[in-house]
Order: structure tokens, then C-alpha cells, then sequence
């Protein structure tokens, strides 16, 4: 349907982004010892949904994401929609609760449906891409110098998805995979 014309789809989550780096590795001169110590205690949390042609709607945050400002991020995301419209969600308690479920009729009379992922399916929500990128290869170690750094560069790389940042979603192989079992 979403290829036809007559649905998109968004995937939807959210991540944390602190001051310890996510470095899977690194390199020093031999002999030296280099350590990165966290600074502690900020965090930058962010509620995303990303449709595959890389659209991107981001919603930041030093407070919590919970159920609350999820509906409150879904309610602005409503009123861009244009036409039908699909929202790819995991399992997590704040996107089931009771509050949340409250505005499923509201939101499905504005054209925007839920699906859920089935348990323990992260591979399956492509926003998980995304949030890897900008960890492992889109942030760079300079800018973990300070918590004003960190901030201005994830909202930049959330400004940048889709225009100068793409993801190409067809190269990845458990989404080939994920294509083919649902056709």
C-alpha cells in the first residue's frame, strides 16, 4: 500500500543520548593508556518517527519520555498528516498504556493507525537504524566534550535526516529479509 501510494508509514521511538560516548572501539598510540570517563548526568532523550524516504520528525527533550509527552509528540504529528497514515510502534508500556490507547479513535478519525511490532522485535523498527548512525558513525567524539557540544550536534544530526543524512533502508539486509516474509 505504502509503495502504491495509498499509506505511509512511520516507525517510531525513542533513544537517549548522555555524555558517555558510544564508542565500540578505538585506537591510542602504543604504551598510552586513554580512558573517556563520563561527565555524568545529563541526558538528552528524543521521540522519533522516520518513514523509510528518510522523513523525520523528532521531538527532544531533557526530561522523560513517557507516555505523556508520547501522545503529546503524536497529537503535532497528527496535524502534518495528509493522508493516511501508519505508525510502527515496539511494545513498550508507554505506548500501550491506558492514556495512549485513550487516543487511538481521536487520532484514527485524523487517518493516523497504530501497528505494533511483536515482542522482542527491534531489528523490525527501522528508526533503530537511525539511532545507531547517529551513536556509532554520525556523532563524532569531539562532540562529547561538553553537554552544550552534545546537544547542538544531536539536533543537528536530527535536522540534517533526509536532506544532507539518508539512510538507505533497501541496502539493509534484515529489512530485505522483513520485506519478503510479509510479501
Amino acid at each position: 500500500m505504502e509503495e502504491a501510494g495509498k499509506l505511509k508509514i512511520y516507525y517510531a521511538d525513542e533513544s537517549g543520548f548522555s555524555l558517555e560516548p558510544s564508542i565500540p572501539y578505538g585506537w591510542q598510540p602504543a604504551g598510552e593508556y586513554v580512558r573517556i570517563t563520563p561527565v555524568g548526568g545529563h541526558r538528552l532523550n528524543v521521540f522519533g518517527l522516520l518513514s523509510r524516504d528518510n522523513d523525520l520528525y523528532a521531538f527532544s527533550t531533557q526530561g522523560t519520555v513517557d507516555t505523556k509527552m508520547v501522545i503529546a509528540c503524536m497529537d503535532e504529528f497528527v496535524k502534518t498528516i495528509t493522508s493516511k497514515t501508519l505508525v510502527v510502534l515496539d511494545n513498550a508500556s508507554i505506548h500501550k498504556s491506558k492514556e495512549f490507547n485513550a487516543k487511538l479513535g481521536e487520532w484514527h478519525k485524523k487517518g493516523l493507525l497504530i501497528f505494533y511490532l511483536p515482542p522482542y522485535s527491534p531489528h523490525l523498527n527501522i528508526i533503530e537504524t537511525l539511532w545507531r548512525k547517529m551513536k556509532y558513525k554520525w556523532l563524532n567524539p569531539g562532540d562529547y566534550a561538553s553537554w552544550e557540544n552534545l546537544v547542538k550536534a544531536v539536533e543537528n544530526i536530527l535536522k540534517s535526516v533526509g536532506k544532507e543524512l539518508k539512510i538507505n533502508f533497501g541496502e539493509l539486509k534484515y529489512f530485505k529479509e522483513y520485506k519478503a516474509a510479509i510479501l
